[in-house]
């Protein structure tokens, strides 16, 4: 399960998001556990009742000018209710003024209170995507990603069938490598999937007989990528005679990643085949049927009006 620290975010987003902490330092090592973020609403009035644990709660111009509404005494009781749960942190926008005993108490229960300079809408458009980046399902899979005419390409097949090989001679043709050996695969969304290097591998490949090199020192800055939208898994198998392979391109066939269906191409190898050319082909062929263009299926829709005549004269036949 994916953790991030209090001080982890104000390391990562705290310029970004216009954070400064005030109080609770004592807390900062508070686990963030979920994309989620509100705001207390109703809590900050006694209801309790659907209170969201271990969420970051941030506090904006409505919910300061409540609390400044309300004496000293029941000031201190509703936010010793409001921080004495598993919160995380508390952010207060627009750099507010803060409550003396919003301040004493987030020290007192070590809760980090933090401020931004940012409006509470701003604010939580800039947090909500990282948040929502971070908590994303995940998995690492082997293989390759290439940008082929802006199509993301998934080369997966057994070690040492020529998948780097392969996207090492795309990227010779014009197109751009984003990962090598190691994809890391996140989810966004519903169904979109992202590919990327792990960070210590980015931009380099690994050629069996050469080594290791660097695609983008070789190649230039638009050899590369840093992440790109997985659209067509690539499966490079050996050729296997008592194997059927598809020749009409009539059934699509999907695979599925982190419970996202998408398509797959399966393409045997055997001596002399120009695997480069025909990943071109792979990806040029996904845009026509993006833009609602079959090849496949207008060819047998053309095939069948060609055959309508005979087709008509063979059922009439009756002798």
């Amino acid at each position: 399960m994916t953790v991030l620290t209090v001080a982890e975010l104000l390391d990562r987003r705290g310029d970004l998001l216009g954070l400064e902490l005030v109080a609770g330092e004592a807390g900062l090592d508070r686990q963030i556990t979920s994309a989620d973020i509100s705001s207390p609403g109703l809590v900050l009035a006694g209801f309790m009742d659907r209170f969201p644990l271990r969420r970051s709660q941030v506090l904006g111009e409505t919910e300061i000018m409540y609390l400044r509404s309300l004496d000293g005494e029941r000031r201190a009781e509703v936010l010793r209710g409001f921080l004495d749960n598993e919160i995380p942190c508390v952010t207060v926008t627009k750099g507010l003024e803060l409550p003396p005993e919003l301040i004493s108490l987030a020290e007192e229960l070590s809760v980090p209170l933090l401020t931004s300079s940012l409006k509470t809408g701003e604010f939580f458009q800039r947090i909500k995507p990282f948040l929502e980046d971070e908590f994303a399902p995940s998995t690492a899979i082997h293989g390759s990603v290439a940008d082929v005419y802006g199509v993301g390409l998934l080369f997966v097949g057994q070690s040492g069938i020529g998948k780097s090989e392969c996207v090492l001679d795309l990227v010779e043709r014009g197109h751009r490598l984003v990962a090598d050996d190691v994809v890391l695969v996140r989810q966004r969304g519903v169904d979109v999937l992202i590919g990327r290097a792990i960070e210590h591998q980015q931009f380099h490949m690994e050629i069996r007989g050469i080594g290791i090199i660097d695609v983008r020192a070789l190649f230039g800055i638009r050899s590369v990528r840093q992440q790109k939208r997985i659209e067509v898994v690539v499966q490079l198998e050996h050729w296997s005679d008592k194997a059927t392979y598809d020749r009409t391109g009539l059934a699509q066939d999907t695979t599925k990643i982190l419970g996202v269906e998408i398509p797959r191409v399966v393409i045997p190898l055997n001596p002399g085949k120009n695997i480069t050319v025909i990943s071109e082909v792979v990806a040029m062929r996904h845009l026509l049927r993006y833009a609602g263009v079959d090849s496949a299926k207008l060819f047998e829709e053309n095939l069948k009006a060609l055959m309508q005549p005979v087709r008509d004269y063979l059922e009439g036949d009756n002798e």
